[in-house]
């Protein structure tokens, strides 16, 4: 069970140093209003005043979104311009005698793979291109081939 609680058993504090001044507790209310209350409304004149009013949340959000738009603005317009003109129009455009020169130029500048993408890119066009030999000729050079079926199986 609790021990019951009484005020007499209990010492009491010392009275304080200096008593409070005549009239504090009557001004005190006042100056606690006086410092809780909000200064004069300062105006500022401007067209981001809205801004203040919104909530915090709300202005990082907005914040972000600038940013945002901005460094998209700013990608789209650091692109280079792009050619309208296809690539087949651009090639068509250099002459014969200097693309001849540019292939004869240096071995190393076309390889393998980059006769392998042309051909497969244009495989009808090629033969076409380069093979000067009626039907008749390239059916008799056919039939001139040995064939070994056992090479097939």
């Amino acid at each position: 069970m609790k021990q019951e609680f009484r005020l007499d058993d209990h010492i009491r504090r010392p009275q304080p140093l200096a008593p409070p001044p005549d009239g504090y507790f009557d001004r005190l209310p006042m100056q606690v209003m006086q410092r809780v209350q909000p200064g004069p409304a300062r105006r500022s004149a401007g067209a981001w005043d809205w801004l203040t009013t919104l909530p915090m949340p709300l202005r990082t959000a907005l914040a972000s979104l600038v940013l945002l738009i901005g460094f998209t603005v700013t990608f789209f317009v650091s692109q280079p311009p792009t050619s309208s003109t296809s690539p087949d129009a651009s090639l068509a455009a250099v002459p014969r005698a200097q693309v001849e020169q540019y292939l004869l130029s240096n071995d190393d500048r076309l390889s393998l793979t980059d006769l392998a993408e042309f051909t497969s890119l244009n495989a009808g066009d090629v033969a076409d291109g380069y093979l000067s030999a009626s039907p008749d000729e390239v059916q008799a050079a056919l039939d001139a081939q040995p064939l070994d079926e056992s090479n097939y199986l």
